[in-house]
């Protein structure tokens, strides 16, 4: 299948800005988990949360940390590192 220089530049600019719409996706998790009202929604964020690092590539021992101490501070300032880079 043939893309038409149009179609190639929006999926280039796609690929171009995936880490980014991975990273804002990680955020809105970061929100999502400092408002969850249950333990239960909490471990389902959570559980999304992992998803999202592994996808970002985010180093397994680092990840598997974060996952670990269910901190919500820490994941927002490992996530404002990895938004300066």
């Amino acid at each position: 299948m043939a893309y038409s220089n149009y179609q190639q530049k929006i999926i280039s600019s796609y690929y171009k800005n995936l880490d980014s719409v991975k990273l804002q996706r990680l955020s809105e998790l970061v929100t999502e988990l400092y408002l969850a009202e249950s333990y239960k929604k909490s471990q389902q964020l959570w559980g999304r949360v992992a998803k999202a690092m592994d996808k970002l590539g985010i180093p397994k021992k680092i990840a598997d940390n974060i996952i670990a101490s269910e901190n919500v501070e820490i994941l927002a300032k490992n996530l404002n590192d990895w938004l300066k880079r």
